[in-house]
């Protein structure tokens, strides 16, 4: 549980005002993040060695962004307003994860660990993790897309919501699964690292027009359900003087307008390195024409000067 419940209606500067935590476990584990990837991008600039900065900027920025969402005072309304709760859980899993995969974390952390002592037996370990069949399976988008959905669908539609937010440490529990279920699905659309799965740019273009217009769906049906889907944040909305319905629709349109522009931005993002590739690729195919010659397009010629003979 969090150290305080809100029983009044909040502001916009509530938000964003100092909240009492009881643990806050992913606030500690954001700092952990950050001071880990900022130590090894020293390590390489310091050793005269490049890293991009809009690297370290982004991941950083995701860091920052995961500490103020799950360690402000918007917490503790968490606990009280679905409406903030749904804030939550799309930052965690939409707007997060992008800025966190875009610093490409594996990368850094193959460049920078020393390959010697306890760094060696750390690169071991990521090598071996990368290889296995686990990272194989969690990162195919058979299983991180139906994951991804499950948190929408399978939580609010199944009645799974209650039963978790009734536990102790229900609430940071779903937080932390939003967070990962985000990276893994994120992993394999954004990611520059190693990656035991490689998506291609269509495969990638795919999997995020089917989340795109199933996110979309499910905040429509949350704003057009006329009843409660979760019961555990009734009481709470109540006592705020605020309409336990009008809250959810409220979530209803975050999950429809926030949710859908991060999304927006990574189908551009996946559009544009897309078309980079392909640019890329047909400027290498021209260069190697020019030094060595084009065997099919030798061929047609060929094949006309055949022709004109047999004409002439």
């Amino acid at each position: 549980m969090n150290g305080w419940t809100p029983d009044v209606p909040p502001t916009l500067l509530d938000f964003v005002g100092p909240g009492p935590l009881s643990f806050p476990l992913l606030p500690l584990l954001a700092l952990a993040l950050g001071g880990a990837y900022l130590t090894g991008a020293l390590r390489l600039w310091m050793r005269g060695r490049r890293w991009p900065v809009w690297r370290t900027v982004s991941f950083l920025l995701g860091c920052a962004l995961l500490a103020a969402a799950t360690g402000l005072a918007v917490e503790a309304y968490g606990y009280a307003l679905l409406s903030v709760f749904m804030f939550q859980q799309l930052t965690l899993m939409m707007a997060i994860p992008p800025l966190l995969v875009l610093g490409s974390p594996g990368t850094l952390l193959l460049r920078a660990t020393p390959h010697h002592g306890a760094g060696g037996g750390i690169l071991r370990i990521a090598h071996r993790s990368l290889r296995s069949r686990v990272a194989r399976w969690m990162l195919s988008p058979w299983v991180a897309l139906p994951l991804y959905l499950f948190t929408f669908y399978g939580l609010y539609l199944a009645n799974l919501a209650d039963g978790i937010l009734a536990l102790p440490g229900g609430h940071a529990a779903l937080e932390l699964a939003f967070l990962v279920t985000g990276i893994l699905f994120t992993i394999p659309v954004l990611s520059a690292d190693p990656l035991p799965v490689r998506l291609s740019h269509g495969g990638r273009a795919l999997d995020v027009f089917a989340e795109a217009a199933l996110h979309a769906f499910f905040g429509v049906f949350l704003m057009m359900a006329s009843g409660l889907l979760v019961d555990q944040f009734a009481a709470t909305t109540i006592a705020m003087g605020i309409d336990p319905i009008e809250d959810q629709r409220l979530a209803g349109g975050l999950a429809w307008s926030y949710g859908e522009a991060p999304t927006l931005l990574m189908l551009m993002f996946v559009m544009h390195r897309w078309f980079r590739d392909d640019t890329a690729r047909d400027a290498a195919d021209a260069r190697y024409a020019d030094a060595h010659g084009d065997p099919e397009l030798d061929a047609y010629n060929d094949y006309l000067d055949s022709l004109r003979r047999k004409g002439a």
